[in-house]
C-alpha cells in the first residue's frame, strides 16, 4: 500500500507546479487576501474561509483546464496528466522502454510588464478603437493595470498594444 502512495507522489509532483503557480496567482490578482485566512488555536494550523476556497478551487479548475500543445495536439492540462500516467503504466509494465516528464513544458511567461501597464493607463479611447480594441477590453485592463496584481493580455490584444511602441 504504501509504495502505491509513494508513486502517486511522485507522479503528482511533475505537475505539482500547477497548483504553485494558481496560489501565486491568486495572491498577485487579490483573489486570495490574508483575510481569507483565520488560525485555530487548537491545532496551530491556518484554514480558509469557505468562500475563499471556492475562489480557488474555481482558479485551480480553469488552470487545469487550460490548454497547452502537446504531440501536435492543443490539450488541457488534465488530459496531458492522464496520458502521462497511461506513459507512465506503459513504463512499468515494460511495453515502452522511455518516459518523458519534461515535456510538455509549462508557460510561465508574464504578459503584464510594468511597460504594458504604461502604454494601457496611457491609451486613449481613440487610439483604442483605432487599434482596435474594444472599450470593454479597454475597460478591464484599465482595472487591471491600476492595481499591483498580475493580469493577462491575450494574443491579439498584447501585440496590438505592442506596436503603440
Amino acid at each position: 500500500m504504501t509504495s502505491n502512495r509513494s508513486l502517486t507522489g511522485d507522479l503528482l509532483e511533475s505537475f505539482r507546479w500547477i497548483a504553485d503557480v494558481t496560489v501565486m496567482d491568486a495572491f498577485e490578482s487579490g483573489v486570495l487576501d490574508l483575510p481569507d485566512f483565520y488560525f485555530t488555536g487548537d491545532d496551530y494550523r491556518y484554514r480558509f474561509e469557505p468562500e475563499a476556497k471556492h475562489r480557488l478551487l474555481d482558479m485551480l479548475r480553469e488552470r487545469f483546464n487550460s490548454g497547452t500543445k502537446y504531440t501536435g495536439h492543443a490539450l488541457k492540462w488534465d488530459t496531458v496528466i492522464e496520458q502521462k500516467t497511461v506513459e507512465l503504466g506503459r513504463y512499468l509494465t515494460g511495453r515502452t522502454s522511455g518516459l518523458d516528464f519534461y515535456k510538455p513544458s509549462p508557460d510561465l511567461s508574464r504578459t503584464d510588464s510594468r511597460d504594458l501597464q504604461s502604454r494601457i493607463l496611457d491609451l486613449s479611447q481613440r487610439e483604442a478603437s483605432r487599434l482596435g480594441i474594444g472599450r470593454g477590453t479597454l475597460h478591464y485592463l484599465r482595472k487591471k493595470a491600476i492595481g499591483n496584481y498580475a493580469f493577462r493580455t491575450y494574443g491579439r490584444t498584447r501585440r496590438k498594444l505592442e506596436s503603440l511602441s
